[in-house]
C-alpha cells in the first residue's frame, strides 16, 4: 500500500491562529449545507434526549453526566456525514441526502475499528468515573437534582469534581489526540487505523499551541450545547463536524 500520509518534515506549519480559519470555514460549510448540517445536528440531539430519558426512566440519573461525557467523547464517529459534507462543498460535489447518509468511505472496515476504540475508551472513561465516586463519596446515592448541591457544598464533592476534572481531562484529551484527524483521514484515505491514529497523535505533539486552542473551543461549544438542554448541540455538533474536517486538511495537507 503507498504511503498516504506525510512526513513531519513535509507535514505544514501549524500556529494557534490557524484555528480560527478552521472554525470560520466550518461556519461557512454550515450556512451554505443549512437544511442537511441542521438536520445532522437534530438527530444526533434527538439520539442524546433519548438517551437521557431512558436513564431517567431506568432511576440512574445520577449517570445522565457521565453518559453525556462518553457521547461527546464519541462524537467524532457521529459526525463522518458531516465531513462528507464539506468534502463535497470543498469538491463542488453536489449534495444530495443519498450520499450524506450512506458515506462511501475509503476505508470503512478501519473506520468501524476505530469506532470500537472510541468506544472502549468511552466505557473506560466512565468506569473510571464510577471508581472515583465510589472511592470518594462510597455507597451513598445522589440523585441528578441534588448532584449540583452535593459537588458544590460538600467536601466529598468538592474533591470528587477536583479530580475527577483531572482525570477526565486528560483521558478526553488523550482521546481527542488519537480521533482529531484520524477520523477524516480514513474518510478520504484508504489506510489502516494505526497509521491513521499514529498520523493524528503525531499532528497533536507538532503543533500543541494550536491543538491546545482547538480542543478548548470544542470543549466550550459542547459544553455550551449542553448547557442549554442539548439543543444549542444541534448547531454546535456540525459546526464543530465542518471545522473539523478543515482542521485535517490544513494539518495533514492533501493526499
Amino acid at each position: 500500500m503507498p504511503a498516504l500520509v506525510q512526513t513531519t518534515e513535509e507535514a505544514p506549519v501549524i500556529r494557534p491562529d490557524d484555528v480560527w480559519v478552521w472554525t470560520g470555514a466550518g461556519w461557512r460549510d454550515l450556512v451554505r449545507a443549512a437544511p442537511m448540517s441542521l438536520a445532522y445536528g437534530a438527530a444526533f440531539v434527538a439520539i442524546g434526549l433519548a438517551a437521557t430519558a431512558g436513564l431517567w426512566a431506568l432511576g440512574l440519573s445520577a449517570w445522565i453526566p457521565v453518559a453525556a461525557g462518553a457521547f461527546a467523547l464519541l462524537g467524532p464517529l457521529l459526525a463522518v456525514g458531516l465531513y462528507e459534507i464539506s468534502r463535497r462543498l470543498e469538491a463542488n460535489e453536489p449534495l444530495t441526502w443519498r450520499a450524506i447518509l450512506l458515506v462511501k468511505t475509503a476505508a470503512p472496515d478501519q473506520i468501524a475499528l476505530l469506532g470500537l476504540i472510541l468506544t472502549m475508551s468511552a466505557l473506560a472513561w466512565a468506569r473510571i468515573a464510577q471508581l472515583l465516586f465510589a472511592l470518594l463519596v462510597g455507597d451513598s446515592y445522589v440523585p441528578l437534582t441534588e448532584f449540583s448541591g452535593f459537588v458544590l457544598s460538600t467536601p466529598e464533592g468538592l474533591a470528587l469534581a477536583a479530580l475527577g476534572t483531572v482525570v477526565g481531562g486528560a483521558i478526553a484529551f488523550l482521546i481527542f489526540a488519537l480521533s482529531a484527524f484520524s477520523l477524516p483521514m480514513l474518510v478520504e484515505r484508504d489506510i489502516d487505523v494505526v497509521t491513521a491514529i499514529n498520523a493524528s497523535i503525531a499532528a497533536v505533539r507538532r503543533a500543541p499551541a494550536a491543538m491546545a486552542l482547538w480542543a478548548w473551543i470544542i470543549a466550550v461549544a459542547t459544553a455550551v450545547g449542553c448547557a442549554t438542554g442539548f439543543l444549542g448541540l444541534v448547531v454546535a455538533f456540525p459546526f464543530l463536524g465542518h471545522a473539523t474536517w478543515h482542521a485535517y486538511r490544513a494539518v495533514m495537507g492533501r493526499p
